[in-house]
């Protein structure tokens, strides 16, 4: 109203102003490109003209009376802070329970032994006498960190040396090592993949991949888990009829054994829909390093396919290898440009040394015993064999994968349901029988949608006595958890 008010008083005021001012004849007015210019289109463009000037004034504002120092402490004590972080809600809360020693094929939890299923050791090497010597060495030779990062004086020896010797073992020009295992794939991706870019990802792929993807800017699309006709496609939706994909960047990212199923990738497929659609793969091997393949160079090996139709390799060495950090491995143009533009190799203090020496008897250890992957193979099928009749539960990976997967034969509809069934398994199996087996929870920044399960994490150096307890254990366990669910 306040605004309204002038603009009304103004326009009668020019009203009769103007109105006098354009009774001339027709004969008498102006002629512009044809149209004649008579008082009413005069009259009408200054009103618009004075409406728009109203319309962007800014509105009078009293000035503000100042408070009182009262009124200022009143509204100081009524004042509330946001809390820092959101409140945690009930179920969300994670109640791990702490190794009390080697988080080998047996630990200890609350002063008592139990049977670990629940670590990545997939090849035993946690308390690897030989293993355990390198780092002592290690330490006693560089000490335990390298305090700086690999451009800025961090740069050790023993860095050259493993990225020298996880090259030779893969059969690749060069690699990269990375300080921690989880950033290696979510450094490695952004370092050459930007905005404008194209993704096509695996819907499955675990939480540092989603990161990656999400840091990179790139246009990602997903397919199907493990579904090669999804793949498919989704390239030929991609690539079809569009020339403007013919110039930019494309990438496949797929895990080889994928953390949040226990499924294998089909790599020859995959390499197949590659070089049909002209896209490069980049390949996530944590799980595949030192398990796949005759000697444990991973999932080209097992498919025999050559390493170099594979792009970027990348995988962490918390797992087989049983230290820490990470790898990228692939031709030399791959490797010097992550030294430049990979944030996590750039920013981050460089690898400890013993960590690096630890990985370099790891890998020894594989050349010199390969039968190492026997006996992990024979521990993974015997699993298998053992739960196949276990009630309510089913094996949903890969009989090759180290991580067996089972999940609910019946789903109750509620994600949040799902896991409290297979967290009180957890929990009784570990309580009553000293099994420690885990379910997959994921954080609520992860945005796989596959199913949820139990992950047993199978050893080469388990036994069959091991194997055998665990068995037992969630076959009696979840008769009575899921008897109303089988």
């Amino acid at each position: 109203m306040d605004l309204a008010l002038p603009i009304v008083n103004d326009t009668t005021v020019v009203l009769a102003r103007f109105s006098a001012a354009f009774n001339a004849p027709l004969t008498g007015r102006a002629v512009i490109f044809g149209v004649h210019i008579n008082g009413q289109l005069v009259v009408e463009g200054i009103l618009i003209a004075i409406i728009v000037f109203y319309l962007s004034r800014k509105s009078y504002k009293p000035p503000k009376k100042p408070l009182s120092e009262k009124e200022v402490d009143e509204l100081c004590d009524e004042w509330q802070p946001e809390p820092l972080c959101p409140p945690i809600k009930e179920g969300s809360r994670i109640d791990t329970p702490i190794i009390e020693s080697a988080a080998g094929p047996h630990t200890t939890i609350d002063g008592k032994e139990v049977v670990n299923f629940a670590s990545a050791n997939y090849l035993g090497l946690i308390g690897n006498e030989k293993i355990i010597d390198s780092c002592v060495g290690a330490v006693e030779k560089y000490g335990v960190g390298s305090c700086g990062p690999r451009g800025f004086y961090g740069t050790i020896d023993v860095h050259l040396d493993c990225e020298a010797k996880i090259a030779k073992f893969l059969g690749t020009p060069d690699s990269i090592l990375y300080s921690y295992g989880l950033s290696t794939i979510f450094s490695v991706i952004p370092a050459f993949c930007k905005k404008g870019d194209i993704i096509v990802a695996d819907e499955g792929v675990h939480w540092a991949v989603q990161n990656g993807l999400y840091l990179s800017r790139s246009t990602v699309v997903y397919f199907k888990h493990n579904d090669m006709a999804s793949l498919a496609s989704t390239l030929e939706n991609i690539t079809r009829g569009n020339k403007r994909t013919e110039k930019i960047r494309r990438y496949i990212v797929v895990e080889s054994i994928y953390q949040n199923s226990g499924h294998i990738a089909p790599l020859d497929e995959i390499i197949k829909l590659r070089e049909k659609y002209k896209f490069r793969v980049i390949l996530e091997e944590s799980h595949s390093f030192g398990v796949l393949g005759k000697s444990g160079r991973g999932l080209a090996e097992h498919y025999g396919i050559p390493i170099d139709k594979i792009d970027i390799i990348t995988a962490g060495m918390g797992t087989a290898l049983a230290s820490d950090g990470g790898f990228c491995t692939g031709s030399a143009k791959v490797v010097d440009h992550q030294r430049l533009s990979s944030a996590g190799y750039v920013f981050s203090a460089s690898l400890p040394p013993y960590l690096a020496s630890a990985a370099i008897s790891a890998i020894n250890y594989l050349e010199d015993n390969p039968t190492v992957l026997n006996n992990l193979r024979s521990n993974v099928a015997l699993l298998h064999k053992e739960l196949s009749a276990t009630p309510g539960l089913h094996i949903s990976s890969h009989v090759l994968s180290p991580i067996v997967f089972l999940r609910l034969n019946k789903s109750t509809g509620s994600l949040a349901t799902d896991l409290d069934l297979l967290e009180t398994i957890a929990e009784k199996a570990l309580k009553e029988d000293s099994v420690l087996v885990v379910p997959s929870k994921r954080s609520t920044l992860d945005r796989c949608k596959l199913p949820v399960g139990i992950r047993l994490f199978v050893s080469a150096g388990h036994t069959e006595s091991d194997i055998s307890k665990v068995c037992s254990s969630l076959k009696r366990i979840s008769v009575s958890v899921l008897s109303n669910h089988i």
